[in-house]
């Protein structure tokens, strides 16, 4: 018996985009367009009416913008199966920041190549955080620049085993659950296990939240810095 399609929400101002994210994702094996939305408030609207896997969502849109609903959507306990996959430019990483912040599980480059986006999809809806490569070391500069969020209590950190902190380092550096396997010699299980407790302990709502945390109180040193 094959796994229920990936359902995918498309959230986009421009109609022609839409369409073109359609024609690509409803012709991949697997994946299947369960709505479309024009702006943040019907995202949002669309999101708990339909309940997909992966919420594909452009940042710069007229009325509601990604951001807020993305934000909308992490706040609502019954959306919690549901993942932002964000789209941006190079232009803006603070937005990517604060999206991340918001609850959205990754974003990607919005002229991404099409392969990358489908492989994208993919990551988020099995509950991995995506970081664009290209971006991602600009983003971890700004993100330790910047002003703080309210620190977690340094004593959180020392609940995590040394393993835990072993793999959190390695989500932090964009490893996926297979490669961290790889990289440890263990099972893929073992990984979602320790990903999930550290999680757990630290107050992460999902692996980009970890990723942020990670980066924001030095558990892991920014690739920008002296290692």
């Amino acid at each position: 018996m094959s796994d229920p399609p990936i359902r995918v929400l498309i959230a986009d101002d421009e109609a022609l985009v839409r369409g073109g994210f359609r024609v690509l994702i409803e012709s991949e094996a697997g994946m299947v367009v369960v709505g479309e939305a024009a702006d943040g408030a019907d995202a949002v609207a669309l999101a708990r009416e339909t309940r997909p896997d992966v919420v594909l969502m452009d940042i710069r849109m007229s009325g509601t913008d990604g951001l807020r609903a993305t934000r909308e959507i992490g706040a609502d306990p019954e959306l919690a199966e549901v993942h932002v996959l964000v789209l941006t430019t190079f232009d803006h990483d603070e937005h990517v920041i604060e999206a991340l912040d918001a609850g959205a599980a990754g974003f990607l480059i919005k002229n991404t190549e099409p392969r990358q986006l489908l492989h994208g999809i993919r990551v988020v809806a099995g509950g991995e955080a995506l970081l664009s490569p290209g971006v991602t070391r600009r983003l971890i500069a700004r993100l330790t620049a910047r002003s703080p969020l309210p620190q977690l209590d340094p004593s959180v950190f020392d609940e995590l085993t040394s393993r835990e902190k072993e793999v959190v380092a390695l989500v932090a550096n964009g490893l996926s659950n297979a490669e961290i396997a790889d990289a440890l010699t263990i099972s893929h299980a073992t990984v979602k296990t320790h990903v999930s407790r550290a999680m757990l302990k630290l107050g992460a709502r999902d692996r980009a939240q970890l990723v942020v945390l990670a980066y924001r109180h030095h558990l892991v040193t920014p690739p920008d810095r002296p290692g």
